[in-house]
Parts: structure tokens; C-alpha cells; sequence
């Protein structure tokens, strides 16, 4: 995800879909507050000083910054505060952390849009939260010296002081705040012009402090979304239908259900943004008698155009587009292939797929509606606020001005959260029964109306010359196109070829940085697959399936030209051309795995193999440099076993470094889990799995021995959350290779397919 959203209003109210999830949301929809009177007044008292919109200290010189991201458990509000910390020069007990809602003063003209995902946060927040702080220094430094009737230039700001060694005055933040003293503002010109920290001047970056969200997450005062509570509340459970999308409602018998105690009313949705298709949700006075009343309930439906749609029609709808030469459009046209195809020395060929898989986080979706006369108040954790306040207007039929989000902290997100399905039931409920509705999905809705990472064919073609050097390689992706879906236009990318825009985070990953002259990558939209299983972003996003696909053809083609599969990859980063600088960052993650894992250096015993893959996620233009060597074991049974994972990330400023290790493994353990474990399946229009008995993530005896290198070059700060998921698939499947000589293409890899693979 490699765009922002431009920042501007709306001209008029439209309640049709493309208003709400096209035209408003790409044109960055002024969210809740405008036209609101007293809202935006009452969020800071003003005896607080404000430097930014992203903090405030206040009086007693507390320093409470504004997480613009959302915290689904990898502390980027604590990293934002950090950041802050290092120029602001504040100590770190002083720091406090807080999410920001959808006050339009957070649609900040340089970070965009309100979403967390792609692994932009600390990226894309660094140099900014940096500036904020040090403006905060540099007016608190002003006030101090006004105070104290000497130079600024002569004061030292350190652990929230301000000192002045000659004449040994000192002041505190808090007593520059309460003199009223610290005045001064910056343009944006000013900010741009302040000059920042060397990394050799740093003395909070690159420190592992407690995290401040912390303590509110161990003793139950941080709130998330299903722990809201309002006052006369009641509760929603949704029915879903057994097609995952295009059905619709024909009647519901709610004879039933009024017999359940504290039934109120069963409410079908009229969802004009089209996220949702045939749900109702039954409302009643708790949960539990929710829960009964949505099962007492008695709906028939017409299961529409998808109802008989499964996994093998997908995958069959994938390979036909992939086969017609003017299906897709171009994402890189490099060269000319087919002419390089006809003189090459060798040419490969394989089909690469990927299953469907699903979020899944530990709190359910959920969200609180709640109307205060024209004013719809919406409660939940969600990663993508710009849209979701959209797609909450368009639910209740208003002007989107007129919603107020109430961010809480996530329990999990994973891209589900990206989503805002959830307040769809809740906002509809709660406008039909006159009070707030919480909605809370059970798992098997969860489950089966995931907005899943979706099922992906690929077809790779290679050719080598004589002396084993890779001259070309066609690379068709064919999958649902998830960001098309939510019709923002400024998230597509215009193809090379001029046929249209492109879902590029479909494709991302397939521009790699080895030298190959002639390359060609196709994206190839799968429209049953589009509308049968509208697809999100699931962690990782395409470089989870692209890298699968590359990664393993260049094995592939190391092994067929005679060359060992690191030291191929090595000669194919000589950084020439575009390649420039990104090819060496990954040539030296790749050694540093090498190296941390003992690659090459000893002989494993029979049965055994380690693999390599190197990758540039997430996006070629915001790529964090990430290797992996995998050790695995493969029985005569085709079961693996793998053994160790070994991570070399360079991820430029490290601000965290203890937070950034345990993300990367989280990354190394999510991406084990979808290349041996993870799979849904569609059948009849739905999906099958419906918990986790029968979608069966990485369990805790499962997870192997995981090394990590973090590479910190003072270069500037990388995304950590995601890119070690997508390089973790490839080098098992290199690994196996190696240990049984068994080259498996399908994730996930089971045990089936490698016996199979073996034999063949």
C-alpha cells in the first residue's frame, strides 16, 4: 500500500454507494466532526500547550501523545510517543499514550489517510512525529528562556528539564507550562526547515523502554472495543447467510425467537454500501439472549449468483483468465521474454496457488452504535477510520460529517479490521430499536464472513542462457483484487501497459530486485473470485503469495542451471540499474541469515536440507530488507518438521529494538503457520471452516526454534509487522526440496503433496 488519500471534503450528500465508498472515501472524507458544534473543543482542556496536533502536555508536565495508527498489540502508539520522546526531550515516565478518533484535525496533509497496514506506521510516522517533538523542544526552550531571562541558546533540554549551566537555573516542562511562557508555532515550511538528531545523537531511540500500553493491558483498564459499555445498551447477533456474499433475505419467521426473554426485534439489513448481503441480527436485552433469539430465528433465503461458486471453480476461473493473452494488465514490461524464451538454453515452467485463509483474531469483530439526535457515535477498533466512518454513514443513511468514531484498542487485527463490516448490524439495530446496540460476532461468523486473503494461481516462466544466467521471466498473478473492492481509486495503480488501473497489492513483490532483462508481470483480476469471496488484506498482503511464486521459481532455476540456490540469488543482486541500493540491502540480509544459520557449513543428516528466500517487502518503495534460511526434517511420510527458522531483517533505525524482535518473530511464526497449516474452502458459496477445529492455525507445540538479526544502519526506519511473513513459505519449500528432493508449489505444503512430490 504505497498511496495516501488527499484531504479534502466532500460538495454534497450522496447516499449511493459510489459516494460513500468511492467518491467521499477517495477524496478524504471529512469524518465526524465538521459542522459539529462544541466536539472538537472539548477534546483538550486549554491550559494544556499543544505544539502538535499529535500531543499535549499538560500543567503537571505529563506529555500525552495521539497514536493516529491503530494498536492492535504491536505497541505503535508506545512508538510513537518514543519518537516523540527522543526530540522533545522528555523523560519517559512522563510519556502517556492515546488513540486519536476521527476528528478532521487528525486528516494530517503529510501522513494521509487514517489507516494502519502495509508495515507503514513507524515508516511513514518517523520523520513527522520527530519534527512534532522537537518543535515542542524548541518552543519550550523559548518559553524556559524567557522565564529564566537568559539566551535559548544557551539552554539543555534533557529528562523533561531545562537547564541552564551557567547560571544554574533549571525549569521543568511543567513549570514552562503553567507560566504560559511557551507560545511559539511553526509553519510547515518552519517544520520542514527544523534540522533532527543524528542517530549518534539519539538517547531514546533505539532503547527498549516498557511499553506504556502495557500496564491498562495486564490489569483491564485499556478498553477495547467489546469491552464498551453505554447506559440502557442492548445486543445484537448476527445471522449470516450460507453464501459468503450475493445472497438476499426473502423472509424471516420471528415467531420463535419472541419467546426467548428480552427479545426485542429481529432487524434485516438494508446495506446500501453492498459490504454486506442477507444478514439480520437479532437484537435483545444481553448477549446470551441475543445469541438465542438469532438462533430461534427462522430465515430463508435466495443464495444468488454465487450459491453453487467453490475453491476448485476459483482456481479453474484462474487458470482459463491465465491462458488468454489479453486478459490483465501489465504491472512490470521489462524487455521482451517471449523473444528471450527463444534462445534461451533452458526454459521453466510451474504453477504456484495459494489456498484461502483467514484473519481470525482473538476479539471478534464487534462495534457499539449509538445515536445522539443527528450525531451517530460508533465504537470499535478499526484499522482503517477514513473509510469506515464512510461506510458507518452509508449504513445509517447520513451525512458522514455527522459520525463520531471512538477508536479503542485492537484485540488483533491482521488487516480484518481494515473492514467495517461489523458496524453495519450495529448501526441498523440501533437506528431501528431507538438505543445503543453492541454487536458481537461469534466466532463462525467471524469465520466464515472473513474478508479473506483470497485464493491466488500463478504461472511462472524462466529461461536460462548457456552459462546458467536467468535472461527472463513472465510471472501471471491471478487472484480477487481486495483493494479494488474498497473503490478508492487513489489505492490503484495506473499499468504500464495503459489498460486501465491495477490492484497493486495484488502484485507487489513480483517487481523483486534481481537483475533479469527481460520480466514481464501480468495482473490478472479473478471477477468470480472477486464477487464469490470479497477478499482484504491479510497480513503480508500480495507479498505473501508473489514471493511464494518468485522465490521458489528462482530455486527452481538455480537448481536446473547447477548453482547453489544463496549464491544465485547473490549474482542476481548486483543492484544494476533501478536496482540500485535496494539489491545490496537484501544481498547483505541474505548473507546475515546465511551466516546466523550456518548455511552450507556442515552436512545435515539424511532427511534433513535448509532453504533460502530473500524478499523487498512490503513494497518495492517501502521495502524492509528481509532473508530467511529454514532448517527442516522430512519424513519418509512426507511430514516436515521444521526445525529452526533463521530471520535477518534490516529494518534502517531500529526505535524498539526489543518490540521489533518480537514482531519479526510473530511474522517468522504467521508465515510457518500459512505454508504448513492454514486453509479455507469454499463449497456451495460459503466457507466450510467454521472454528478452529477445522481451520487450524500454528499450535504452541508446533513452533520451532526462531533466530533473529536485526540489521540497524541509521537508514531511515523500515516496517517490521509483515515482512517476515512472506519469505518464510519459500525457504521451507526450498528446504524440503533440499532434504527430499520433493519441489512442492501449493500452500500450504502438506504432507500428502510432498509424499507425492517424492515419489514423482
Amino acid at each position: 500500500m504505497n498511496k495516501h488519500v488527499n484531504n479534502v471534503a466532500p460538495e454534497a450528500t450522496d447516499l449511493s454507494r459510489r459516494s460513500f465508498l468511492v467518491g467521499t472515501a477517495a477524496t478524504g472524507l471529512v469524518l465526524g466532526y465538521a459542522g459539529v458544534p462544541g466536539i472538537g473543543e472539548a477534546l483538550a482542556a486549554p491550559s494544556n500547550f499543544e505544539p502538535s496536533v499529535w500531543y499535549a502536555i499538560a500543567p503537571d508536565g505529563l506529555v500525552t501523545v495521539t497514536c493516529g495508527k491503530a494498536d492492535m498489540g504491536q505497541h505503535i502508539a508506545s512508538t510513537m510517543a518514543q519518537i516523540v520522546a527522543e526530540e522533545l526531550g522528555a523523560k519517559w515516565s512522563d510519556m502517556r499514550v492515546n488513540l486519536a478518533s476521527n476528528d478532521p484535525k487528525f486528516n494530517d496533509p503529510v501522513l494521509g489517510a487514517q489507516i494502519t497496514g502495509g508495515s507503514w506506521s513507524t515508516m511513514m510516522n518517523f520523520e513527522a512525529m520527530s519534527r512534532a517533538g522537537a518543535a515542542g523542544r524548541m518552543a519550550l526552550t523559548e518559553g524556559a528562556a524567557a522565564a529564566m531571562g537568559v539566551p535559548a541558546s544557551e539552554l539543555v533540554v534533557r529528562d523533561s528539564m531545562i537547564s541552564h549551566p551557567k547560571s544554574k537555573k533549571t525549569m521543568s516542562f511543567a513549570d514552562v507550562v503553567k507560566s504560559g511562557k511557551a507560545t511559539k508555532t511553526f509553519t510547515p515550511d518552519e517544520l520542514k526547515a527544523i534540522k533532527l538528531k543524528t542517530p549518534d545523537q539519539y538517547t531514546m531511540i533505539g532503547v527498549s523502554v516498557p511499553q506504556l500500553d502495557i500496564p491498562s493491558k495486564t490489569n483491564g483498564t485499556a478498553k477495547y472495543g467489546i469491552d464498551v459499555m453505554l447506559p440502557g445498551m442492548a445486543y445484537g447477533a448476527v445471522v449470516t447467510p450460507p453464501v459468503r456474499f450475493g445472497a438476499t433475505v426473502k423472509s424471516v419467521d420471528d415467531s420463535a425467537a419472541k419467546k426467548v426473554p428480552g427479545f426485542i426485534k429481529a432487524v434485516t439489513l438494508d446495506d446500501k454500501t453492498q459490504t454486506t448481503s442477507g444478514w439480520v441480527v437479532a437484537v435483545a436485552n444481553t448477549y446470551a439472549n441475543a445469541k438465542k433469539a438469532a438462533q430461534a430465528l427462522k430465515i430463508a433465503y435466495d443464495g444468488g449468483p454465487n450459491a453453487k461458486v467453490s475453491s476448485q471453480s476459483l482456481l479453474d476461473e484462474a487458470k482459463r483468465l491465465q491462458k488468454l493473452e489479453d486478459s490483465g494488465q501489465f504491472f512490470v514490461k521489462d524487455g521482451d521474454p517471449a523473444a528471450a524464451f527463444g534462445t534461451a538454453a533452458k526454459v521453466l515452467e510451474a504453477e504456484y496457488t495459494t489456498s484461502i485463509n483467514i484473519h481470525a483474531p482473538m476479539e471478534p469483530m464487534n462495534a457499539t452504535a449509538e445515536f445522539k439526535g443527528d450525531i451517530l457515535h460508533i465504537y470499535s477498533g478499526n484499522q482503517f477510520a477514513t473509510r469506515s466512518g464512510a461506510i458507518a454513514a452509508g449504513a445509517a443513511g447520513i451525512d458522514p460529517k455527522f459520525v463520531v468514531m471512538h477508536q479503542m484498542w485492537l484485540g488483533g487485527g491482521f488487516g480484518r479490521r481494515l473492514d467495517a463490516d461489523m458496524m453495519i448490524p450495529a448501526v441498523q439495530a440501533a437506528k431501528a430499536i431507538g438505543k445503543p446496540v453492541k454487536v458481537i460476532y461469534t466466532r463462525e461468523n467471524d469465520m466464515t464472513m472473513d474478508f479473506s486473503r483470497p485464493l491466488t494461481y500463478q504461472k511462472v516462466k524462466a529461461g536460462v542462457d548457456g552459462d546458467g544466467k536467468l535472461v527472463a521471466l513472465s510471472h501471471d498473478v491471478v487472484s480477487a483484487w481486495p483493494t479494488q473492492r474498497w473503490g478508492i481509486p487513489d489505492f490503484l495503480t495506473p499499468s504500464v501497459d495503459k489498460k486501465g488501473p491495477l490492484d497493486s497489492f495484488t502484485v507487489n513483490g513480483a517487481d523483486f530486485f534481481y537483475t533479469v532483462p527481460n520480466h514481464h508481470v501480468r495482473a490478472i483480476k479473478n471477477e468470480m473470485a472477486h464477487n464469490a469471496t470479497p477478499s482484504g488484506q491479510l497480513r503480508s498482503v500480495a507479498p505473501g503469495w508473489t514471493f511464494w511464486a518468485v522465490e521458489s521459481m528462482i530455486d527452481e532455476i538455480a537448481v536446473a542451471a547447477g548453482k547453489d540456490p544463496a549464491q544465485f540469488r547473490i549474482s542476481l543482486l548486483d543492484g544494476a540499474g533501478k536496482n540500485d541500493g535496494g539489491a545490496q540491502r537484501l544481498r547483505n540480509t541474505l548473507l546475515a541469515a546465511m551466516g546466523l544459520a550456518g548455511y552450507g557449513s556442515r552436512k545435515l543428516p539424511k532427511g534433513e536440507g535448509m532453504g533460502v528466500a530473500c524478499v523487498s517487502s512490503q513494497e518495492r518503495a517501502t521495502a524492509s530488507w528481509t532473508a530467511c534460511v529454514a532448517h527442516v526434517a522430512v519424513a519418509p511420510s512426507g511430514e516436515v518438521t521444521v526445525k529452526k527458522l533463521t530471520v535477518a531483517t534490516d529494518v534502517g533505525t531500529q526505535v524498539h529494538p526489543d518490540n521489533i524482535r518480537a514482531q519479526v518473530e510473530g511474522a517468522a511464526l504467521w508465515g510457518l503457520s500459512l505454508a504448513l497449516y492454514e486453509k479455507a474452502t469454499l463449497k456451495d458459496g460459503g466457507i466450510e471452516q467454521t472454528n478452529f477445529d477445522s481451520y487450524t492455525p500454528l499450535r504452541m507445540s508446533q513452533v520451532p526454534e526462531v533466530a533473529i538479526a536485526v540489521i540497524a544502519n541509521g537508514e531511515k526506519a523500515t516496517g517490521v509487522g509483515e515482512p517476515a511473513v512472506t519469505v518464510i513459505a519459500p525457504a521451507i519449500g526450498n528446504a524440503i526440496f533440499n532434504a527430499s528432493g520433493a519441489r512442492v508449489r501449493a500452500l500450504p505444503i502438506t504432507a500428502e503433496a510432498v509424499k507425492g512430490a517424492m515419489k514423482a
